[in-house]
This record gives structure tokens, C-alpha cells and sequence, in this order.
């Protein structure tokens, strides 16, 4: 099984994939994390995306690529993967298309989660981090606390600027406007699955396995 999970920022993606990736035994792969991974390791690409990165440009789509390459040929994503965090333009769908073809992948498919704006926009404005351990927490679980319950730091729970309301809006337009595009892209060339994640997490993973296994047989509940 191999999952590209799609889904606006706070539509429970992460918490969903780490789920999936236990259930399913196939990791979770952050093309953030693997992109910091191949920068730790000094890998070939991993040099050529620092010396992008230490000069302030974006990593070039060709590059990226070669990193999931690197990473789709390893062991541990030799019974499939849960991809998230590309492709996230129509560009970057193709290019990926062209690499599943290459490296004759079966059994892809496309889970989109998706959620109400304004649900999205109460879940995240109710978060707060600790400054220290950088954990998140929903401000109900925290309520009247004044250390973090992971890290006991005192007085350390802030609202990050990505979970501010403006912040949040202008992720969700360009979300709209760019990614939004690559899903559209997919509806002609691969399965769909479209999950409405506004409910328990428990509901939503439930209807995710449910969905899946009823199109592959591999799917464990």
C-alpha cells in the first residue's frame, strides 16, 4: 500500500499518518524530515540541498525527487509508504508520476482528508506550544496548568504564528489556489479517496481502514 495523503494544514494528516503507519507497517514519510535526514547524512543530494538552503532559495523540485528516490528504494519502504507533504503542485504530480512509473510502484492511491474552514480554523487557534520541549497542546488539556505536562518547564505555552488566524487563512488560500489544483490532477489518473476528517480521530481512522480495505485485501484493521 502506498498512500500520497492530501489535506489542508490542521485537517489531521500527521495524526493520521503516524496511526496508518503503525497499523499498516509502512512509514510515515515527511519529505520535511527526509529532506533534514539527507542534510544530517551528507548524501550527495543532501550536500546540494544545504548549500541551496544555506543561501535562502527553496529546494528545486529536481533534487527533492532524487531524495524520494533515495528513500522509496530503501528497506523500509519496500511494502509501501505514507507520502505527505508532496507533490504540491500540478509540476511537482508529474514528476512523481514519472518516478512511480520508474520504479514500477503498485497499489498507489490518494487519500485526501478533508475538513469545514472553520473547523479547521477552531482547531488550530486552540493550540498552544511549549517553548521549551516544543510539544502541542489543545488549550482545554492544558487549562489552568502552569508547566508543561511533558517537559514540566514552567510558564513556557505560547501561540506560534503559524496558528494564528491570518497566518492559518493564508495557508488555507494557498492551499486552494496551488494544491488544491494537484488533487483535480489525480481524479484522471489515480484513486481518490476523499475522508471527511471532521469527527473523532478514532471515527476517522476507523472510516479511512474501512474505505481502504474495501479495495485491498492487505488492509489490516
Amino acid at each position: 500500500m502506498r498512500i500520497l495523503l492530501f489535506g489542508m494544514p490542521g485537517v489531521g494528516k500527521g495524526t493520521q499518518a503516524k496511526i496508518l503507519s503503525s497499523k499498516l507497517n509502512i512509514p510515515h514519510i515527511s519529505t520535511g524530515e527526509i529532506l533534514r535526514q539527507a542534510v544530517r547524512d551528507e548524501t550527495e543530494l543532501g550536500k546540494k540541498a544545504k548549500e541551496i538552503m544555506n543561501e535562502g532559495e527553496l529546494v528545486p523540485d529536481s533534487v527533492m525527487i532524487g531524495i524520494i528516490k533515495e528513500t522509496f528504494s530503501q528497506p523500509r519502504c519496500k511494502d509501501g509508504f505514507i507520502l505527505d507533504g508532496f507533490p504540491r503542485t500540478k509540476i511537482q504530480a508529474e514528476e512523481l508520476d514519472e518516478l512511480i512509473d520508474e520504479l514500477k510502484l503498485s497499489n498507489v492511491v490518494v487519500l485526501s482528508i478533508t475538513a469545514p474552514v472553520s473547523e479547521i480554523l477552531k482547531r488550530l487557534t486552540d493550540r498552544l506550544a511549549c517553548k521549551n520541549c516544543k510539544s502541542i497542546f489543545t488549550r482545554s488539556k492544558i487549562e489552568g496548568l502552569k508547566s508543561c505536562p511533558k517537559c514540566n518547564a514552567e510558564n513556557s505555552f505560547y501561540q506560534r504564528k503559524d496558528d494564528t488566524e491570518d497566518v492559518i487563512k493564508n495557508r488555507i488560500e494557498i492551499f486552494n489556489n496551488v494544491t488544491k489544483a494537484v488533487l483535480e490532477y489525480y481524479r484522471d489518473k489515480r484513486e481518490v479517496i476523499t475522508i471527511d476528517g471532521n469527527d473523532t480521530v478514532e471515527n476517522v481512522n476507523k472510516e479511512i481502514l474501512d474505505t481502504l480495505s474495501l479495495k485491498y485485501d492487505k488492509i489490516k484493521n
